[in-house]
């Protein structure tokens, strides 16, 4: 089994982080933050220094304020001096308090933006990938992860950096501030901020382990909410009752995942309390400290009163910079999730790979074995087969023989563990794997049903190209369906979903023939088509097959299909059995031989012929 790297790198995550990779996350941070948004992040950036000033210039404000009502209690000051210091006061507080506000809706554009252009990274990866990351569990825990907890990191970790130094600034001005009062009272309540800093580093652990550990849960909860709610399944689960069934699985799930988490946020609050409690402690020692100052007569009375207002502020920056440091530290974890996913490479990419020939003469599979992730027994074992160009080649077999499988590594879509998939005696792996998958179109067994226009449905099989409605319509009707697309609503610009307003559906049947419209319209050399009439009824399914031939127009097919009456006309067949050719013929050579293909054949136009 491969070594998932983002458990690799959690493991590393256990041990103490130094200062240089910290350093490099902050910079890998602030680059990602930078591209998608340099202009919000400048304006953040000076709000925090108009916002830190703020709080400077309010201590200040404070001080000259409470001088000025003393001195008139005193008697030695008029109420005329009090509206400078009341008015700068009054000023600055709403200068602090108009910033916040713009600062906290800039924020969110920029958090919009840094998620759009994670989410454009996350995207390219995954469809880029080789098929068979797809069957392999620890990818879909990954990819959890990344959906669930690390897409809005990169901004977190900008989002601490700010915050932090932000704090540290209005740090500067509040202790400058306190030492002019008294130079004892700054130290002790710094002292405060190191519990935090430190509780706040082991919080960020606690979180990204637990979230590492429950991916496989957390995916299991939200495949079993999408039985309960998907379109696709809803009919399934009315018709067979499974609502309780599923509600109990859920329940039980989610009862599993409270009882952990509850745990978990103990853990969190304990060590959240130890150090909030410890930094309470340096603010009670610190004001002792400005009253023992006070009663000494080393502080002013009015010097006092803006003291405590430092002093407090200045416990919020502390926390804020703890709060910092522990919103990079956590979303640097998670960060590791967004790099190692993006880190994984197409199977294909190889700067000395050169491009595929726009068509061939003939595809083979040369003695190809493979086997899926996580199995044991081979899928295909030793399997050679040729496509010429313009035949119609048929694969039979019973379920699970390796038909399917068979044509992905045709397709280009699995690399084989074993032997070659050769395009003109060349192997595929010469070639760079988008442009051989340009030889290729596939309609599968399960194809896609897109929420897009009929018209884009169609177009999407050549996804580079601007879409050409004639030559839409023209591979709708050679898949029999451009009279019904044609008759919708809005005729080809139709939606085919219910699930949007104005939206229609098509029955299983029409959409298959939609699906091989796609694959007309791609155009390509190879057409390989897996099932592609099981939604279809008998008379549809002798129109396609019988104009086969004139629909391919010199293109070659390799065709799946359990229905031998279907492929009879195929110029070979090969009939698989657990993974291997164990026959190949043209249907009258196969009957003549007597073996696996007469015998199923037989067995399968018995069921229409009365009994004897």
């Amino acid at each position: 089994m491969d070594i998932d790297p983002v458990d690799v790198l959690a493991a590393r995550r256990r041990g103490p982080r130094s200062a240089r990779r910290l350093g490099g996350l902050v910079r890998r941070s602030l680059r990602t933050v930078w591209a998608a948004g340099r202009r919000e992040l400048c304006l953040v950036l000076a709000l925090q220094v108009v916002a830190a000033a703020a709080l400077a210039v309010q201590v200040l404000a404070v001080e000259r304020v409470l001088s000025a009502i003393l001195a008139v209690g005193d008697g030695d000051g008029t109420l005329a001096g009090l509206w400078l210091p009341v008015g700068v006061l009054a000023g600055v507080t709403a200068l602090a308090g108009i910033t916040s506000a713009v600062q906290q809706n800039v924020e969110r554009l920029l958090a919009e933006k840094v998620t759009v252009a994670t989410w454009r990274q996350v995207l390219a990866t995954s469809t880029s990938v080789s098929l068979r990351h797809f069957e392999d569990p620890e990818f879909f825990d990954r990819l959890q992860r990344v959906e669930t907890n690390a897409l809005y990191r990169p901004y977190q970790v900008t989002q601490g950096l700010v915050l932090g130094s932000g704090a540290a600034l209005a740090s500067l001005g509040l202790g400058g501030a306190l030492l002019s009062i008294h130079p004892l009272l700054l130290p002790l309540l710094l002292l405060g901020g190191l519990p935090l800093v430190l509780t706040g580093r082991r919080e960020s652990r606690l979180e990204f382990d637990f979230a590492v550990r429950e991916a496989p849960a957390h995916r299991l909860r939200e495949y079993l909410i999408l039985l309960q709610t998907g379109r696709d399944e809803a009919a399934e689960v009315r018709a067979f009752g499974l609502a309780g069934e599923l509600g109990q699985r859920l329940e039980a799930v989610q009862r599993h995942y409270l009882a952990r988490l509850r745990t978990h946020v103990r853990r969190r609050s304990v060590l959240a309390a130890v150090g909030n409690l410890a930094a309470a402690l340096a603010l009670a020692l610190t004001l002792s400290a400005l009253v023992w100052a006070v009663a000494e007569g080393e502080v002013a009375v009015a010097a006092a009163g803006a003291a405590i207002v430092a002093i407090r502020m200045l416990a919020s920056q502390v926390q804020a910079i703890a709060g910092g440091v522990r919103l990079v530290f956590e979303s640097g974890l998670f960060l590791d999730d967004v790099d190692a996913f993006c880190a994984i490479r197409p199977d294909d990419e190889d700067d000395d790979r050169v491009d595929a020939p726009a068509t061939f003469a003939t595809v083979t599979t040369d003695g190809v074995s493979f086997t899926y992730p996580g199995a044991e027994t081979p899928a295909l074992t030793d399997v050679s087969i040729t496509v010429g160009r313009g035949e119609v080649v048929a694969l039979v077999g019973e379920n699970g023989s390796g038909k399917t499988t068979l044509t992905k590594l045709v397709a280009g879509l699995y690399a084989p563990s074993e032997g070659a998939v050769r395009w003109d005696g060349v192997d595929a792996r010469t070639y760079r794997g988008a442009s051989l998958r340009r030889l290729v179109t596939v309609i599968f067994q399960d194809f896609q049903r897109y929420a897009f226009s009929a018209a884009d449905n169609v177009a999407i099989g050549r996804p580079d190209e601007t879409p050409d409605l004639a030559r839409v319509r023209a591979a709708a009707a050679a898949a029999g369906i451009d009279a019904t697309l044609g008759g919708l609503p809005d005729g080809y610009d139709t939606l085919l979903s219910r699930e949007f307003p104005g939206g229609r559906d098509l029955s299983g049947g029409q959409w298959q023939r939609v699906a091989l419209a796609r694959a007309f319209y791609r155009d390509a050399p190879l057409v390989v088509l897996d099932e592609p009439t099981a939604a279809m009824d008998a008379r549809a399914e002798h129109e396609l097959f019988a104009s086969l031939r004139t629909v391919l127009a010199g293109r070659s097919a390799l065709v799946v299909s359990h229905r031998f009456s279907t492929v009879r006309s195929a110029d070979r067949i090969y009939v698989l059995e657990a993974g291997r050719v164990v026959e190949h013929g043209d249907h009258d050579a196969l009957m003549a031989l007597g073996g696996r293909y007469a015998e199923l054949f037989r067995l399968q136009a018995a069921a229409y012929l009365p009994e004897a």
